[in-house]
């Protein structure tokens, strides 16, 4: 009866572990087969068929600590490998979800272990005193009790394990919100120490647990009974360690996209304090000029009326520098949209100042009729992606002056969706760390590292949209994809 039980127990315990590791795998990672029911199936079926297999391969002494370590191992190549095998799990937070997993069941077990360990003598002591006093009928009737009591303590330490196993499972799958987020090898570090702590504690108790004494095991608290209330303490402290690192990591999370925030506005209000320089800039060389308007209308009266070839020369000269002061308030873009231009051409201005060279080419920038993207929106998407063009041709111009300093917009509208093409000229030296992530920054200021194309990228992100770019030899193509509708004004971007 009782080594029924222990299978029926093991077997159901490890069925399951196998449903919280398809619970928890699937919150994070996306699995290969479509329907999730059926992937997460094959996961906990195949973990508990691995797990069984591999309890009995692997079957050393409870004293043995080599085979132990060795059975750990393997535990741990089973989750790997489940999570090569049914996810798209070729990421940094792979390696933290099957740590963590086996340091929480771990911990789960070894607690609930050593708390009931007493239990079960408790049981048995309880119906041989009922026997000796007489309460049982018959020996029959003792052995039911007992084996009832039995099986009893099993579901109850069933459910105590599931317990410490699942609860600490859901709450990290909770608490890590932004599942979505490139986490770095620093930050990896960083929430998987707690969740390596505590595998390695539940090793370090496998190992020093059970002790010789001429030739026969003794386990450790039963000559230190305190520490069936220490070691559990410290067990499910580590664990505490656990949720409060993942909630740790992701408030520092949210405080860095705070902070992230709080930089793009500051830029937003930068970028609106030139644009009311430039405005005013127009604006106060259309007043000079119509004050000045009746001595231009003399001085040119007064030259065309000179039948001499030096009047004529000088009203050649005077209406070439009255050109040239048109040209510096000429509104050289127009597309339609009062915000674009004017970013355009406050942007255009600002950079011909440092570039005389430089060109700007905006034809095929051609915004839809009925634009329902927000103006706000297209607006910070072309004064991040300007900002960051210029600033590459600016740079390349420092070293190479004699090169050509360029920009070309474009935009190309399929069903609704509208694409936005911005290409630039650059030194041709492109740095990144990982695929897909942004180019790494030659400035003072690494804060600022990638905050122009994470606006774009969150402000795409609104309409349904991406952000993505390429290198094409020496230009630098950024292109950016929205649904062209309406959006409601989502709190976490902004």
């Amino acid at each position: 009866m009782s080594n029924v039980s222990t299978i029926i127990f093991t077997v159901f315990l490890n069925l399951f572990q196998g449903y919280c590791l398809q619970y928890f795998y699937g919150n994070f990672l996306e699995g290969r087969i479509r329907d999730k029911r059926w992937n997460g199936l094959a996961v906990a079926g195949l973990y508990t068929i691995l797990r069984i297999v591999l309890a009995q391969a692997v079957s050393p002494e409870i004293w043995d600590y080599r085979a132990g370590i060795e059975k750990q191992v393997l535990a741990l190549g089973i989750l790997s490998a489940l999570a090569l095998c049914f996810y798209n799990a070729f990421h940094l937070i792979t390696i933290f979800l099957v740590v963590t997993f086996q340091a929480v069941t771990d911990i789960g077990r070894y607690a609930a272990v050593i708390l009931l360990s007493e239990l079960g003598d408790g049981l048995i002591n309880l119906c041989n005193w009922c026997m000796g006093n007489g309460w049982f009928p018959s020996a029959q009737a003792f052995v039911i009790a007992l084996n009832a009591g039995l099986i009893g303590q099993w579901i109850f330490e069933f459910l105590v394990i599931a317990s410490l196993i699942a609860l600490p499972l859901k709450t990290i799958a909770g608490d890590f919100q932004d599942k979505d987020y490139r986490i770095s090898k620093t930050e990896l570090l960083f929430i998987l120490t707690p969740a390596a702590v505590g595998m390695m504690i539940c090793m370090l108790l496998r190992i020093i647990i059970i002790t010789m004494e001429d030739g026969i095991p003794r386990i450790l608290y039963d000559r230190y009974p305190v520490l069936i209330l220490v070691l559990p303490a410290i067990l499910l402290l580590s664990l505490l360690s656990i949720l409060y690192g993942v909630k740790l990591f992701q408030d520092m999370i949210h405080l860095n996209q705070e902070r992230s925030s709080r930089i793009i506005v500051e830029k937003q209000v930068e970028i609106l304090q030139e644009h009311i320089e430039e405005m005013e800039r127009i604006y106060s060389g259309i007043r000079s000029m119509k004050h000045d308007m009746k001595n231009t209308l003399s001085v040119i009266q007064r030259l065309s009326a000179s039948s001499s070839e030096t009047g004529y020369g000088e009203l050649r000269d005077y209406l070439a520098e009255l050109n040239r002061t048109f040209e510096k308030l000429e509104v050289r873009f127009k597309t339609g949209n009062t915000v674009v231009d004017t970013i355009l051409n406050m942007k255009y201005h600002e950079a011909v100042r440092e570039m005389p060279d430089f060109s700007m080419n905006a034809d095929q920038l051609l915004l839809p009729q009925r634009l329902r993207i927000r103006s706000y929106d297209i607006g910070i998407i072309l004064g991040n992606a300007l900002d960051n063009a210029i600033e590459a041709c600016w740079k390349m111009k420092k070293k190479e002056p004699s090169a050509d300093a360029f920009i070309h917009l474009s935009s190309l509208q399929k069903g609704n969706l509208l694409i936005l093409k911005v290409e630039n000229s650059f030194n041709g030296q492109f740095v990144s760390k990982e695929p897909n992530a942004f180019p790494l920054t030659d400035k003072t200021d690494k804060n600022s590292h990638g905050i122009g194309l994470a606006n774009i990228k969150r402000t795409a992100q609104k309409y349904q949209g991406t952000m993505d770019y390429r290198i094409d030899g020496r230009v630098f193509i950024l292109s950016v994809m929205m649904k062209n509708e309406k959006r409601e004004e989502n709190a976490r971007h902004f």
